[in-house]
């Protein structure tokens, strides 16, 4: 198995850094321009994703980075609600919506097999393995 030595090595990392570019270019349409809360909530959900995998993954040890992949998966889930609002009020359309909303998906999957992995990890220190 490969030693993961650089935060830009994870895949999951990687797949949320274009779901924060593809969240911003979708938030800047004008149907979001009149709504600024979920605008600013929604870009604040999608940051929160790749920051929080970069923050676990600077702490060095198995148990605060599953803790904070755990929180990145939790926020995999509400921009997910928050994208589900922004569609229901036509702000986004279906299709990207569905495209988003896969994205999500996979990188929800990608952080539970990483945590699951951590977990039976003899590894506990400053370097990870996929």
């Amino acid at each position: 198995m490969a030693t993961i030595e650089k935060l830009e090595e994870i895949i999951s990392w990687q797949k949320s850094l274009k779901v924060v570019k593809l969240i911003y270019q979708e938030t800047n349409n004008e149907k979001f321009s009149r709504d600024f809360g979920l605008k600013d909530q929604i870009r604040r959900s999608a940051v929160s994703i790749p920051s929080n995998i970069a923050e676990g993954f600077g702490r060095g040890g198995n148990k605060e980075f599953i803790q904070f992949l755990s929180i990145a998966k939790g926020s995999t889930f509400e921009l997910k609600t928050q994208l589900l609002i922004a569609k229901d009020l036509d702000y986004i359309d279906e299709k990207q919506f569905m495209f988003i909303h896969k994205e999500l998906d996979d990188i929800g999957k990608l952080l539970t097999a990483f945590q699951s992995y951590l977990k039976q990890s003899e590894m506990k220190g400053e370097k990870f393995v996929r």
